[in-house]
């Protein structure tokens, strides 16, 4: 299971969505077990980006609602994290 770093950009934009959307929060945590377990599970359709974010990846949580995220190596126990840069919808995130 791959440790998942929270940014504060990344809870800023989970607050504001389940504000918008209550009934999303159990289905992006869901999510974000399936992407800690399984980060090419293809169920959450995880994509490398292009563009201004070349190098991030992003999965689906739902039809119009992503995670944009990294991966990243922990300088201390040198194992692979995932850093969860933002979440919300297709033309928030992008």
């Amino acid at each position: 299971m791959t440790n998942l770093i929270l940014s504060s950009s990344f809870k800023r934009s989970f607050k504001a969505l389940i504000k918008r959307k209550p009934d999303f929060k159990q289905k992006i945590e869901s999510k974000l077990r399936l992407l800690a377990d399984d980060p090419y599970n293809p169920i959450l359709r995880t994509h490398k980006l292009k563009g201004k974010l070349s190098g991030a990846w992003a999965c689906t949580v739902e039809y119009d609602c992503r995670i944009v995220f990294c991966f990243e190596q922990n300088q201390e126990t040198l194992e692979e994290e995932i850093n969860l840069i933002d979440i919300g919808t297709h033309d928030e995130v992008y």
